[in-house]
């Protein structure tokens, strides 16, 4: 009995010598992200000569979401295919005129597995192939910026560009580096960082009207934290429209209104009351509501107001600064031009519904987001530079001791 079994191991042991060979054999027959040719040997007259070359290494983790694409080499793209792993969306892309190039037609998503097919054929009509399967980098191992102005708007001469990333960033010499901001009125351009999460970039002065600005992100693969990179790259150009710089004088209680250094009116308002004092010093419009709830308790005042639709409002504070409408006035006795009543924003007369020729109407119309009102006399304290684009009221010693480059 003890034979027979011996040969039956034998013959086993053989058996899954040769299943190990085939599976290696089979195993050896191409691997994913490498050019795969249609020939029988290397040397082989009939091999294509085209080279396929993935950027996303097959197995890679922390693919570019921006960089990712296919390029040949003596040869031309014949088809591309890239899917979404697991659900086998399509991942739309375009080949250049040339056949040299594919590359996705929008940003991929982060921390997502894609997969890459490829095919390309050279002068001959011979045919070369490759693939690759990739996951991109993560979002907890990548930092975004989010900025603002958009490129293609038009804003006033105040206006920062201001980038507030969603990871702190440790590296900050690295990342101002890769952002540049340049005006083509010449102007010299320096970024100043409010703490790890927000960046801004200014001139000394205002921006001269009728200037553009051309920002230009490189963050795609730059380490801003340990193991946390950026995966952003784009170009964004803006312009600067007319100058428009209106300062509120609490002592009398009114806003002048000048424009490219001409006075276009001076309007009665009523600023914060001996209570609720208005912020001094230049403060930037960050954003402009038609029609917005202000709602006391989100700025610390407990239930004194919540207004559901306050007119022509234009914010200058993150706290909750505004220029807005006011129609809940006293008709009787209306504090414009008279006195400050409101809870630290500037109040100009106005009527429920945002309809009508009104003053607060006409400022609203008149304004863009990133002009500048300036409030002085008040017996506030001025406002902090990070409180909203409100950069200006640093001296520009103290703006360029911030930059990290």
């Amino acid at each position: 009995m003890t034979t027979p079994n011996i040969a039956a191991r034998r013959v086993l042991g053989a058996s899954a010598a040769l299943l190990v060979g085939a599976l290696t054999l089979t195993a050896c027959g191409g691997n994913a992200g490498t050019t795969i040719n249609d020939g029988k040997g290397g040397d082989s007259p009939t091999t294509s000569v085209a080279k396929i070359a993935i950027s996303a290494k097959d197995g890679s983790t922390g693919a570019s979401i921006n960089s990712t694409g296919v390029k040949v080499s003596d040869g031309k793209l014949t088809d591309v295919k890239m899917t979404v792993a697991g659900s086998g969306q399509a991942v739309p892309g375009t080949v250049s005129a040339d056949g040299a190039s594919w590359k996705p037609k929008e940003q991929l998503e982060r921390g997502t597995k894609y997969e890459i097919a490829a095919t390309a054929k050279d002068t001959d009509g011979r045919t070369a192939a490759a693939n690759s399967a990739f996951t991109t980098v993560s979002t907890a191992n990548s930092f975004i910026g989010t900025y603002t102005p958009d490129g293609g708007t038009t804003v006033g001469v105040g206006m920062p560009v201001s980038f507030t990333f969603d990871k702190a960033i440790s590296d900050k010499k690295a990342v101002q580096s890769h952002i540049t901001v340049n005006s083509d009125s010449g102007q010299q351009v320096v970024g100043h960082w409010f703490g790890t999460q927000r960046l801004d970039f200014r001139p000394q002065e205002y921006w001269k009207a009728g200037s553009r600005v051309t920002v230009n992100i490189d963050l795609d693969g730059v380490e801003g934290a340990n193991g946390v990179y950026g995966v952003q790259k784009k170009s964004v150009t803006f312009t600067v429209g007319r100058s428009q710089v209106s300062t509120v004088d609490v002592n009398t209680q009114t806003m002048t209104v000048v424009r490219d250094g001409t006075t276009l009116k001076s309007v009665p308002i009523s600023a914060g009351s001996p209570e609720h004092t208005t912020y001094n010093g230049q403060m930037v419009i960050s954003e402009k509501f038609v029609q917005t709830r202000m709602n006391g308790s989100t700025v610390g005042f407990g239930g004194e107001y919540d207004i559901p639709d306050v007119p022509h409002a234009m914010r200058l504070t993150t706290s909750g600064t505004f220029v807005h409408g006011n129609y809940w006035y006293s008709k009787s006795n209306p504090p414009f031009g008279q006195e400050g009543t409101s809870h630290g924003c500037v109040g100009l007369a106005d009527v429920q519904g945002a309809q009508g020729d009104t003053t607060a109407k006409w400022f609203y119309d008149n304004s863009l987001i990133g002009d500048v009102v300036i409030v002085k006399n008040s017996p506030d304290t001025t406002v902090a530079p990070d409180n909203g684009l409100n950069g200006w009221n640093l001296p520009w010693n103290e703006w360029v001791a911030g930059s990290a480059v």
